[in-house]
């Protein structure tokens, strides 16, 4: 496919929605045509499903295997029905967490088997996996509490315990030390613009 898929990961309260933003603009500016998405979501079937996971009252206390389906079901319909078409257009594809979210949320904190976690992964994207992941690394703690200060309405992921985002902190760093092809870790407890910079540093090395 002509287009650029780039994914941003972390945990919670690292910044990284605020960094796809400012990408996506300074990628305008340069001339590029981006596609701006995220997971779960980017379609209206995904968006239903997202509710279902983060708000409705029907998602509390669902089994992890339910939980996984579900994220993969939204992935299926996203990655077939807006993140194929947009890279065939040739747009520059960013996308606010895929596939690596699934892995380590469920695989690592929730402690799904790996093996079947992948297989799922798979499934649901076929052979579309992101160009370049930016990884937005910050201390559990912290980031659970810009979170949880940031957010109007606590969603379900947001309420679980310290100790399960320290799994998908270290569940990231992981996979990002046995993919360093793809992945770019960045600094996430430094200022915004700083932050927005690395960012803009990695992405320009992949553009040329």
């Amino acid at each position: 496919m002509p287009g650029l898929f780039i994914s941003f990961e972390g945990t919670e309260g690292c910044g990284k929605s605020t960094q796809v933003r400012a990408l996506a603009a300074r990628l305008e500016q340069a001339g590029h045509r981006v596609f701006q998405t995220r997971e779960p979501g980017g379609t209206p079937l995904g968006e239903s499903i997202r509710n279902l996971l983060q708000h409705d009252a029907a998602g509390e206390g669902m089994n992890p295997e339910t939980e996984l389906l579900l994220f993969a079901a939204s992935r299926a319909e996203h990655t077939r029905g807006a993140i194929e078409p947009a890279l065939e257009r040739g747009e520059i594809v960013l996308c606010d967490r895929f596939l690596d979210s699934t892995t380590v949320y469920q695989g690592v904190a929730r402690q799904l088997d790996p093996l079947s976690v992948a297989a799922i992964n798979t499934f649901a994207v076929g052979e579309t996996l992101p160009d370049l992941t930016l990884l937005i690394d910050i201390d559990a703690a912290t980031g659970l509490d810009r979170a949880r200060a940031a957010s109007e309405r606590e969603d379900r992921m947001e309420r679980e315990t310290l100790r399960f985002f320290e799994a998908v902190r270290q569940g990231y760093l992981a996979l990002a030390a046995a993919e360093p092809e793809r992945f770019v870790v960045i600094d996430g407890t430094r200022p915004s613009g700083a932050v927005e910079q690395s960012v803009w540093q990695a992405v320009e090395a992949r553009l040329r």
